[in-house]
């Protein structure tokens, strides 16, 4: 999967009209200037050679090469920005966790009843509202209106944790409802599934408490599902949290991606493309691995 992304990464820029070396040097450069550049930058070559060029920069010596715009490492500036992105993502994913669980349990419990119709009602709304109309709503409330939290930006928790974690909680918590109204509905459907199992019914009928049954028996066994879901969330927040970052002028990867496709910073946008693939295939990979802790009966060869 990673080869075809890196193939598909690669190919952005050549089926993009206009020369890289024309995006250096400007509009106003001479054509003998640009050849010359392209000639620098190895653009003359066949594909094939500049991609194999390219893949072995990254795979040996992890070098993304230079900035079209900024001249600057492109390594560096990803090192720079994937903590932001990976502290939002990883808050956003505890937020969700924190919606979803309990909604999800207490929904599944008693189907039919107040608190399944109270927990349906606001993971659709949670999923039927987008994400950027959500952070403008929470900016309009907590930023414009209470004055609790700053509207944007990003301190490092380096600069000490309030000041780290009051400008991490409104976009968290925008991608975070989102996320976790997506996976109170996964979570009830894991558990309702296995509350239909004869073997819940058996202990059920032999007098185990609710909760013992609800430990040990249900979210055990739906465990493997909601794990599933958790992986697949995670992967889905780094890979297209986005809006998210552009909306509260977070210095993460996805802003710097959508800079890049602006700018037509071409290697910069192949690299961040290159990047999101990689932890999404990473995160899915060990949930597949963690299956084997979950379920003694799974086995991997």
């Amino acid at each position: 999967m990673l080869f075809g992304v890196s193939v598909v990464a690669f190919s952005i820029q050549p089926l993009v009209p206009g020369s890289p070396a024309r995006i250096r040097l400007g509009v106003q450069a001479t054509a003998e200037n640009v050849a010359r550049v392209e000639e620098q930058m190895g653009l003359n070559r066949p594909l094939p050679v500049q991609y194999a060029d390219w893949v072995g920069g990254i795979v040996l010596r992890g070098d993304f090469g230079e900035s079209l715009i900024t001249r600057t490492s492109i390594r560096d500036e990803i090192a720079r920005r994937l903590p932001a992105t990976l502290s939002l993502a990883g808050l956003a994913l505890l937020i969700g966790l924190a919606i979803a669980l309990p909604l999800g349990i207490t929904s599944a419990l008693r189907p039919g009843g107040k608190r399944d119709l109270t927990a349906s009602i606001v993971s659709q709304i949670g999923v039927s509202v987008p994400d950027f109309w959500m952070g403008i709503l929470l900016i309009l409330l907590f930023a414009e209106t209470l004055g609790w939290l700053p509207s944007s930006g990003y301190e490092p928790l380096s600069s000490g944790f309030r000041e780290w974690f009051s400008h991490m909680i409104l976009p968290a918590l925008t991608a975070g409802l989102i996320s976790g109204s997506i996976m109170t509905r996964f979570v009830r459907s894991a558990l309702l599934e296995v509350l239909g199992q004869d073997y819940v019914r058996t202990a059920r009928a032999k007098g185990v408490g609710a909760s013992k049954v609800l430990t040990k028996h249900v979210l055990r066994n739906a465990s493997i599902s909601i794990v599933t879901i958790i992986g697949l969330q995670m992967a889905t927040l780094l890979s297209s949290i986005v809006v998210v970052e552009i909306i509260f002028a977070w210095p993460g990867l996805g802003s710097l991606a959508l800079t890049s496709t602006l700018q037509r910073d071409y290697p910069v946008l192949q690299a961040s493309v290159l990047m999101a693939a990689v932890a999404f295939t990473v995160i899915n990979l060990a949930t597949d691995l963690s299956y084997v802790l979950l379920d003694p009966s799974v086995e991997y060869a």
